[in-house]
């Protein structure tokens, strides 16, 4: 299982529009689950992020949990060019997030394997300074596939 097979397009938004925290989790669950369920995930996220922040610094954040109401892993990406204040611990603004939801119990402990890749890909992206190059899902798709396949 790799990152690009799990990403789709009308699940990246590369134009995030919040400004703080709780908005850009609730515009990436939005993503995700669309029902009354939605809620329950984004107060899922919120305790997670009370234990401690899930922006890894770099401009980077991967909000992340487990949850009853995801049935297989669910993968969202969102971008904010002006960046939101995710209490990173370089405290600088997250600009790129993925969202990655699990179900209690997966199958060959998938979530914590995609959490893995999801940070390696990331450090390419901050190190090649290449955040902002895509301009459409697709583009962004694209990018995450050729440095996944560079980290392998």
């Amino acid at each position: 299982m790799n990152l690009a097979s799990l990403l789709k397009p009308e699940r990246i938004n590369l134009n995030i529009r919040g400004r703080r925290k709780a908005d850009v989790l609730r515009e990436l669950v939005s993503m995700v689950k669309q029902d009354e369920g939605a809620q329950s995930l984004l107060q899922t996220l919120k305790k997670r992020e009370e234990l401690g922040s899930t922006g890894i610094g770099k401009g980077i954040a991967i909000p992340h949990g487990r949850s009853l109401l995801i049935d297989e892993l669910e993968m969202a990406v969102g971008r904010s060019t002006k960046g939101v204040d995710f209490d990173s611990v370089d405290g600088k603004p997250a600009h790129l997030f993925f969202l990655i939801m699990a179900p209690p119990q997966d199958r060959g402990n998938q979530y914590l394997i995609i959490l893995g890749r999801v940070a390696m890909v990331c450090q390419e992206l901050a190190k090649k300074k290449r955040l902002f190059d895509p301009e459409t899902p697709e583009e962004f798709l694209e990018l995450v596939r050729s440095l996944e396949e560079k980290v392998r």
